[in-house]
């Protein structure tokens, strides 16, 4: 049985024991989108520690079967998707795709990798979800190459109110392992972080766009 408080706190647990996710609340690291950030997330470290790697391919492939039921597909996101993606597909038996960020700029110009099954009710693997753009644009390329998609997986969310408008508009059923409010109980309670620097990580989780630019 998939039990989510459970998983959510040995999630948060392995991720932070491995420093897949480090939290610097004094000396924010800078995202891609320019955010300022202290809290940054790496879950391809977890590919590299067999027995955390075993344990999540476990509890995506049951959350799957719970959440989604009977799947004939599972299709991962370049590129941190694709690894995990593999493993689910293989643990469940299921053909395998991934979604590439844009299509091939040579050769047949692909964007998903893999036969095309159309018609294939298929589930997508992300290993992390922070507003859901990437995620969502996987999503679209396979509806438009006639897949049917259950839903997506992912490994962690950072919970954005966003995120969540844009899978509901996108009518994107979606599942994590564990979530940033899980992931800060945890290290707080297990001494990971002060009092201080949760207040300070919940700050940033309220206004993630605009904070830190006070003093940036």
């Amino acid at each position: 049985m998939f039990n989510i408080s459970e998983t959510e706190q040995q999630v948060a647990e392995f991720l932070l024991q491995i420093k897949a996710i480090k939290l610097q609340p004094n000396n924010p690291f800078t995202w891609a989108s320019g955010w300022k950030s202290p809290i940054y997330c790496d879950n391809r470290i977890t590919l590299s520690h067999p027995p955390i790697r075993t344990y999540i391919r476990q509890q995506l492939t049951k959350a799957i079967q719970e959440k989604f039921g009977s799947v004939g597909c599972i299709a991962g996101v370049a590129t941190a998707g694709i690894p995990q993606g593999a493993l689910v597909a293989q643990e469940l038996g299921l053909p395998f795709i991934y979604v590439r960020s844009k299509p091939k700029e040579h050769g047949r110009g692909n964007m998903i990798e893999g036969d095309i099954l159309t018609g294939k009710r298929v589930v997508v693997i992300e290993d992390l979800i922070s507003t859901g753009g990437s995620s969502l644009q996987a999503v679209a390329a396979l509806r438009e190459a006639g897949y049917d998609v259950a839903g997506l997986a992912a490994i962690f969310s950072y919970g954005f109110d966003i995120a969540t408008e844009n899978f509901k508009a996108a009518n994107c059923p979606f599942i994590t392992l564990s979530n940033y409010s899980a992931l800060i109980n945890y290290a707080e309670q297990h001494q990971y972080i002060s009092r201080k620097d949760v207040e300070i990580l919940r700050e940033w989780r309220e206004s993630p766009s605009t904070w830190g630019t006070e003093t940036a």
